[in-house]
């Protein structure tokens, strides 16, 4: 698909089909078989011989990596940036990827889960080898990188820990971290919006709430119903309500965070889902995905890498700049050089920082 830029030529967006192995039979029941983008610069066909660097795009929640490539209303999408990018000269030209990481949950945070799927194998034993022998990439690590805002930046932040013999740097644009702030606090929400399917039904009068709480269950955050009555209640829908939106995001991250295939669901919840008390158990099972927490753990893996972006707007409506700001200051701590920026915005529709992380990573990677 030839694209086109009203100041420029925009390269082109291929879109082709991937059978994945690794995604079949995964517990959610979603597609195996998926479309990748690939967006190659102008010059991928004017420079025959020539190879390129790498960009992976992770997208955020409710997202897939096409979506980036639709057309998008008062600004640029991605391949639009870039190529915008590359002709001002603030970076040189990059292949760039889309998967799709999408699931019936609303996403995932591109990591493996017994409870979502093996995402992060997906990625970086599938779908690197897959573009890497379609297009002529620079097929090493020292010249591939991802970014994400969000769950993505998330995703980024955990590759650069986890995965580094795949990825020679990373920008996580609003990645979470810092649980206690970013997720504690909409948990209340989220058990108001299940409880809307609790059973029985609730009625006006005498409440025993040593008894109800105490279902069999509850305590170790198990499913009493409720759970997967909300699901089948939002999987028939088109449009979901703000409050469903972020019910779904925490029980997606439960999925995440705290799987266990031996369980109702394959996953647990850090809440009591009736008496609202934490379970502390379960929330130390989330706090070990915190990048925050990860730091020292991955201090060589994140030293391996070429360039580390983040930035943060300082009026986060889910509080994630304190998460960043810990995030850069235990970095700084255990010496690990990145850049750590902040701006005047929010959570919400901030693509336009993409103009400084895409330029960074570009320097870190060029041949």
């Amino acid at each position: 698909m030839a694209l086109k830029h009203p100041k420029g030529p925009a390269g082109r967006l291929h879109v082709l089909g991937h059978t994945s192995r690794i995604l079949k039979g995964n517990p959610l029941g979603d597609p195996h078989a998926r479309n990748v983008g690939v967006w190659l610069p102008p010059q991928y066909d004017a420079e025959e011989k020539r190879r390129f660097p790498v960009l992976y795009d992770l997208v955020g929640f409710t997202g897939t990596g096409l979506s980036h490539t639709n057309w998008k209303p008062f600004g640029d999408n991605v391949p639009e940036r870039a190529a915008r990018l590359i002709r001002e000269g603030k970076m040189g030209p990059v292949i760039i990827v889309f998967p799709d990481c999408f699931t019936a949950l609303g996403g995932n945070q591109y990591v493996n889960s017994s409870a979502i799927g093996n995402y992060a194998d997906y990625l970086t034993q599938e779908i690197i080898p897959f573009v890497d022998r379609q297009f002529r990439t620079l097929a090493s690590r020292e010249h591939r990188g991802c970014f994400g805002k969000s769950s993505g930046g998330y995703g980024a932040i955990i590759h650069g820990m986890k995965y580094a013999r795949y990825w020679g740097a990373v920008a996580s644009h609003s990645g979470d971290a810092y649980f206690d702030f970013v997720y504690w606090a909409d948990w209340p929400n989220t058990l108001n919006e299940l409880a809307k399917h609790r059973l029985p039904k609730r009625r006006a009068g005498a409440y025993d709430a040593r008894r109800e709480s105490s279902r069999k269950g509850l305590a170790d955050g198990l499913d009493d119903g409720r759970i997967k009555r909300f699901l089948d209640h939002v999987w028939k829908r088109e449009k979901l309500s703000t409050a469903e939106g972020h019910c779904i995001m925490n029980l997606c991250m439960a999925a995440t965070y705290d799987p266990n295939p031996r369980v109702p669901l394959g996953f647990r919840v850090p809440f009591n889902l009736e008496s609202g008390e934490a379970i502390s158990a379960r929330w130390r099972e989330w706090r070990k995905h915190d990048p925050v927490n990860l730091v020292a753990q991955y201090r060589a893996s994140l030293k391996r890498l070429r360039g580390i972006y983040i930035d943060c707007g300082w009026r986060d409506q889910y509080h994630i700049h304190y998460g960043a700001r810990i995030l850069s200051k235990r970095l700084a701590a255990s010496g690990i050089r990145h850049a750590y920026e902040e701006f005047d915005d929010n959570h919400s529709d901030i693509d336009y920082r993409m103009d400084a992380s895409l330029p960074f990573l570009y320097r870190a990677l060029k041949p």
